[in-house]
């Protein structure tokens, strides 16, 4: 097991008991009891617990993990959602994109299709408007994809761009398609995120676009977090895996959404 997925996998017991012994994590992470003391200790000097005696506590970051923690998680599904979702902008359209590591998958995806790829009658292919500061910079050197980034103040957890300089771009584009990672979707609360600003800015985004996408894998699905970003009615697609439960996929469908398996 990696490092940086340990430390995930340590932060997750945190989040979900607010306290874990040294002695619990080494058994939950099959390692010994000195590699979860060292990587108490590098969390503690991160701030991302609190050390106490013989184990360590949790701290209100821990419920919004940092990105590279985030990427750790369901990788190959996040994977597959990219492309599927990917696949579903079309060429010469403009799509408003947030951040989150599912999205940064579609980026990706999006960064390497064959159609899109320059000498084609459209130029650029695709016009991407971003509010992530890491999806800005991988696809800035692609000559096919013009890229519009919002203003903002960066948050270090998901390197994504809020406050009214985000807003103030937003308000003067329109968009065909958003594509909407999310950490939460539920088909009665909606699609919701861990930070209030996130869930603002990625709400004038749905708002600006005549069409919403939902990317999240099934870990998402029915969790409730604590920002609306929009209802599942405003919800047109949500693309997930198949570890998605077939009660969420019902209640989902039930309240419009079309649920589209990676």
């Amino acid at each position: 097991m990696s490092r940086y997925r340990r430390w995930n996998a340590l932060l997750e017991l945190l989040a979900a008991d607010g306290q874990v012994t040294v002695e619990k994590a080494a058994q939950e992470l099959g390692v010994s009891a000195a590699t979860v003391r060292r990587d108490f200790d590098d969390l503690a000097a991160q701030q991302m617990l609190t050390r106490i005696r013989g184990g360590a506590v949790a701290q209100a970051v821990t419920y919004d993990l940092p990105l590279r923690y985030k990427s750790e998680r369901h990788p190959t599904e996040k994977q597959r959602i990219g492309a599927v979702a990917a696949a579903m902008i079309r060429p010469g359209q403009i799509a408003g994109i947030n951040g989150g590591t599912t999205t940064t998958e579609v980026a990706r995806a999006l960064a390497v299709r064959a159609d899109l790829q320059s000498g084609g009658p459209l130029s650029p292919a695709v016009t991407l408007v971003t509010n992530a500061l890491n999806i800005a910079t991988e696809l800035a050197v692609r000559q096919n994809i013009k890229i519009v980034t919002t203003g903002g103040v960066a948050r270090p957890q998901s390197y994504e761009l809020t406050g009214p300089l985000a807003t103030g771009v937003l308000e003067q584009v329109v968009l065909d398609v958003a594509i909407i990672g999310v950490d939460g979707i539920d088909a009665e609360v909606g699609a919701t995120a861990h930070h209030e600003g996130e869930a603002s800015i990625n709400r004038l985004m749905t708002k600006r676009a005549a069409r919403v996408i939902v990317t999240a894998d099934s870990s998402k699905a029915g969790r409730r977090a604590f920002a609306r970003i929009c209802a599942a009615q405003d919800v047109d697609v949500l693309v997930t895996d198949s570890g998605i439960d077939q009660d969420q996929v019902a209640r989902l469908t039930e309240a419009g959404v079309q649920v589209v398996l990676a």
